[in-house]
């Protein structure tokens, strides 16, 4: 079997990749090892920036409607309620930031939707399809499966997981910390007794750690995770559930009806030593592991997706040059280990949610793909920044980011008269986030080049090997 790039899992980070370059003509084929997406709802939270990647992709309505935002917080103490507790720093919305609030989707549904949108797109996932084994010359990967077959792709992606086989057979160490010792029960729960308008909190007390339950939007299930104490063997039957809610709560054993999946863990925090190796890339979990504090985790893999999709089709259909695939790790390497200290600080209660947690002040300002040459005036964007959403002359900034294309904005100057290929151009007034200039968006929404006129432009594009 051949293809130009294979993606090793069909997690978020896999399957917003396969939809990435699908909608770019990239020939791509993304397996996973099990025969059916993941059952659980694990990562359940996305922040306002992956919004913005979901709105671009063309999932966001989806993601909306199967979700909700976070419900508020309720503590109990001795079978009582004792107060509530808000999870995060509430943030306005804007013009420039129209998403602000974090939303929650179990992830087997999130993982359904951008299954349904890499089909429409005419791609497709192969399930049972186990990678053990990669091996890559100067033209390409060929992929060893566990049933005896291989794939030979010009590009590899290892988005398989914390335990990822690919990072194993290509001998990628993992720095990292354990965050807590106390293993974490996470369980998908049908139960009965509590209200689904909060998510409730029962916090420590002699049975040994916290428990919390929260309702999953759009289905009837909550999410059970409880600290167990340090050399605890975790039991993920409906008994040894049972029990630890019936410690822990108010709640009565035969309250949980049912288990719909259980699984247990140890927060860690931990970055991939290399994020590519030749022609393999590693993405997600497989790149970095983070504690589900915060909800960082998943966000900053399908932002790794993201990252690297473009750079790929431009390479594989657009003519850029190879290098252009070193900026991958160069730009998403320190955005993960900044990732790795806000999750662990968040679990530690160091960090509060809200501002920090957005992921809307990310940015590559020290990449070798930025280039700021103006002098901009305090509090305007740069450079390397997220390029904000406005309305320039009646046309929604967002709408017209949208695709796989670069844009544009000549803002209060004149756009070059030379023709950019598939650059889309935005003309207009001087607008408020931006300041006056012309800046040149990247097909990931930031902002690659800026400058007071057009000069420069061709001269950008060329080094970066786009003409």
């Amino acid at each position: 079997m051949n293809t130009d790039v294979l993606v090793v899992g069909a997690g978020p980070t896999g399957l917003t990749l396969g939809i990435d370059l699908a909608r770019r003509g990239v020939d791509a084929l993304v397996v996973e090892r099990d025969g059916t997406l993941f059952p659980g709802s694990r990562g359940k939270g996305f922040q306002p920036r992956t919004m913005e990647v979901f709105d671009d992709l063309g999932v966001l309505d989806a993601i909306r409607a199967a979700g909700g935002t976070y419900p508020v917080g309720m503590i109990w103490r001795g079978g009582r309620r004792a107060g509530e507790h808000r999870m995060f720093e509430p943030l306005p919305a804007s013009e420039e930031t129209p998403y602000t609030e974090p939303w929650m989707v179990p992830q087997w549904r999130t993982q359904e939707i951008l299954r349904d949108r890499l089909e429409e797109l005419g791609g497709k996932v192969a399930f049972g399809r186990e990678v053990v084994g990669v091996l890559q010359d100067a033209n390409g990967v060929t992929a060893h499966l566990a049933s005896g077959g291989t794939v030979h792709a010009r590009y590899a992606v290892a988005a398989d997981g914390g335990r990822s086989a690919v990072r194993r057979a290509l001998g990628v160490g993992m720095t990292g910390e354990t965050v807590d010792p106390r293993p974490m029960l996470v369980a998908d729960v049908r139960i009965d007794g509590l209200d689904r308008d909060n998510w409730h909190f029962f916090p420590a007390e002699e049975a040994g750690g916290r428990l919390a339950l929260c309702p999953l939007a759009g289905t009837e299930d909550f999410q059970l995770t409880a600290e167990l104490p340090e050399g605890t063997e975790v039991d993920l039957t409906l008994d040894g559930i049972r029990k630890v809610v019936a410690d822990r709560t108010h709640l009565a054993a035969q309250d949980v009806t049912e288990v719909r999946w259980a699984s247990d863990f140890r927060p860690r925090a931990a970055l991939a030593d290399r994020f590519r190796v030749g022609r393999v890339f590693l993405a997600g979990d497989a790149a970095h592991v983070h504690s589900p504090a915060g909800g960082q985790g998943l966000n900053t893999s399908v932002q790794d997706a993201y990252n690297l999709g473009w750079k790929l089709g431009a390479v594989l259909t657009g003519g850029a040059r190879i290098a252009l695939l070193d900026s991958y790790e160069e730009e998403r390497r320190p955005v993960a280990a900044r990732m790795l200290g806000v999750s662990t600080g968040v679990h530690r209660g160091e960090v509060r949610r809200g501002k920090e947690t957005q992921q809307l002040a990310l940015g590559y300002p020290e990449s070798s793909l930025t280039a700021e040459t103006r002098t901009a005036p305090a509090g305007a964007v740069r450079a390397g920044d997220r390029a904000p959403d406005g309305r320039v002359d009646g046309v929604r900034l967002f709408d017209a980011f949208r695709g796989p294309h670069w844009t544009l904005l000549a803002l209060g100057t004149e756009a070059p008269d030379e023709r950019l290929g598939a650059v889309r151009v935005v003309r207009g007034r001087e607008h408020g986030a931006y300041g006056k200039g012309v800046f040149l968006v990247r097909p990931d929404g930031y902002i690659g080049w800026a400058a007071e006129t057009a000069d420069g432009l061709t001269e950008y594009l060329v080094r970066i090997g786009l003409r």
